[in-house]
């Protein structure tokens, strides 16, 4: 039946600043974009070096995602990285604030997060990809 996940679709409040965010520190690529006028919106495909894609969607005034205290629903998005101490250390440089570094109690694998220009909670999980 399943077997992956093809894409992540994300709502931005500025489409611009998010955009440069996604594809400038995070050195996404870029597939397609495309304005919509009938939606008033921008749709951006962006990938991963292993393929999977995240889709950045503009809306004219999209509520507020809320994310303190966690509500249901879909909690963060997750990134393998070689090193998360490397990444931390590119994050930081480009302004970006990273929560300590963590171990995992059961893999014993590093992690952290930092999030999107909307608050949108992101993971860095250390593990070599050639392990996927």
């Amino acid at each position: 039946m399943l077997q992956g996940i093809h894409h992540v679709a994300i709502i931005c409040s500025d489409y611009e600043r998010s955009k440069h965010f996604y594809t400038h520190i995070l050195r996404l690529e870029i597939v397609a974009e495309h304005y919509r006028a009938a939606r008033h919106s921008y749709k951006l495909d962006l990938k991963l070096p292993n393929g999977n894609q995240l889709e950045l969607f503009s809306f004219p005034d999209p509520p507020a995602r809320p994310s303190r205290p966690e509500a249901r629903g879909l909690r963060h998005l997750a990134f393998l990285v070689k090193s998360v101490d490397d990444v931390v250390a590119y994050l930081q440089q480009q302004g970006v604030m990273v929560e300590p570094i963590r171990v995992d109690e059961y893999t014993g694998r590093k992690y952290t997060f930092f999030q999107d220009p909307d608050g949108l909670p992101l993971e860095l999980y250390e593990q070599d990809v050639t392990e996927v």
